[in-house]
């Protein structure tokens, strides 16, 4: 009888539009399926990803049905998950946010792996998240349910993600001890605007490309468009003249927000991509020479999602607040793909491939500890 083909199968929880999928299929892992809340993710999946996508709250999510999606013959599961990171956001700045329905989210994650016990799991999220009392006893939680646990932050741009964004990511194996990678380029070799948005053609402010729908740029006001002129790549609202400046500059309180109403840089990776990247006024989002904000497709390339990616079906209208939030939300494919080597090189060490008919895992055996102390958190 022939073996079959070794698979390593993920399951995608709070999938999104697939980012977290994506780097893990580009690194070899199969796509069984994502989860998520939102209906306006389902397309995006389907069609890049080419996976089912189950359109559920992870907190209804019963453990058999989660079982079922992986595949009968997967040797090596893979529960993978990005659980909404706006209640550990710096952005929040100090707002109690334990009562917001999104915090519990994280332990519901754990409920499903105690009870399906996959033989990998990943998380993504802010790296606040690691200060936060729900994520200290996920990680406990994982312990004691046998896993080797790590925890780090990710410095985007050495992954190959041309923005300073930083990322914590979580890996956890009860196959042995699994590290976070710690990406592979220098600053140097870090990606840049240029890179990325560089060859996609000029547009004026309010206007969509022809070719692409989300090559489109939002409309500015008469005094963001004197604005926007008279900034200069990495420059701030302090280099234009006073009648320009907004009331919150003047303002003590307001004085040392500068990555606002302000112009990426060329040559340098861009400023973290968020829900609002395509608005001059929420931060360092103007191109660099054209006189606009981003386009939704210039902040998805940022993102390190592929120029052709489908966000939006063809007979759907192209919407910012609606698509900038999935963007900005999204797991970046590259770092993605990064966190996909680091589980198929594990998996690669600890688990000798089948070859007998019955196709049984054999783990090499390893002298190492029962419970796996995590690093850096």
């Amino acid at each position: 009888m022939t073996a079959r083909p070794f698979m390593i199968s993920a399951v995608d929880l709070f999938c999104g539009v697939g980012g977290l999928s994506y780097g893990l299929r580009d690194a070899g892992v199969h796509i069984a399926a994502g989860i998520d809340v939102d209906p306006a993710c389902a397309y995006p999946f389907r069609t890049n990803i080419g996976a089912p996508f189950h359109q559920q709250d992870v907190r209804h999510v019963e453990a058999d049905d989660l079982a079922a999606m992986w595949p009968a013959d997967a040797h090596v599961r893979v529960l993978a998950g990005c659980a909404p990171c706006q209640p550990f956001s710096s952005y929040r700045r100090g707002i109690d946010t334990s009562k917001e329905p999104a915090w519990p989210l994280v332990n519901e994650m754990l409920r499903l792996i105690e009870a399906t016990l996959p033989e990998v799991v990943t998380m993504e999220n802010v790296t606040r998240i690691v200060s936060a009392s729900v994520f200290k006893s996920f990680v406990v939680g994982l312990q004691d349910l046998g896993y080797h646990v790590d925890a780090e932050s990710c410095y985007c741009p050495a992954h190959g993600v041309p923005q300073h964004r930083r990322r914590l990511v979580l890996l956890a194996s009860r196959l042995g001890v699994i590290t976070v990678p710690k990406g592979t380029l220098g600053p140097s070799e870090y990606p840049t605007v240029r890179q990325a948005i560089h060859a996609l053609p000029p547009i004026g402010h309010g206007e969509t490309h022809p070719h692409d729908r989300l090559h489109k740029s939002r409309s500015l006001t008469k005094i963001n468009l004197k604005r926007i002129r008279r900034s200069t790549p990495g420059g701030t609202w302090e280099d234009w003249p006073e009648e320009l400046r907004a009331a919150c500059h003047r303002k003590a309180s307001g004085s040392t927000f500068r990555n606002v109403y302000a112009r990426m840089k060329w040559d340098e990776p861009s400023p973290t991509i968020t829900t609002m990247a395509y608005n001059f006024g929420t931060g360092r989002f103007g191109h660099p020479e054209q006189d606009r904000a981003l386009t939704l497709r210039e902040a998805a390339n940022l993102q390190s999602f592929p120029p052709d990616y489908e966000l939006v079906a063809p007979d759907e209208p192209v919407q910012f607040a609606p698509l900038g939030r999935l963007i900005g939300n999204a797991v970046p494919p590259r770092l993605a793909e990064a966190i996909g080597q680091t589980i198929v090189e594990h998996v690669k060490a600890t688990v000798v491939e089948p070859t007998d008919p019955a196709n049984a895992l054999k783990i090499r055996r390893r002298k190492q500890p029962a419970r796996a102390r995590k690093r850096g958190v």
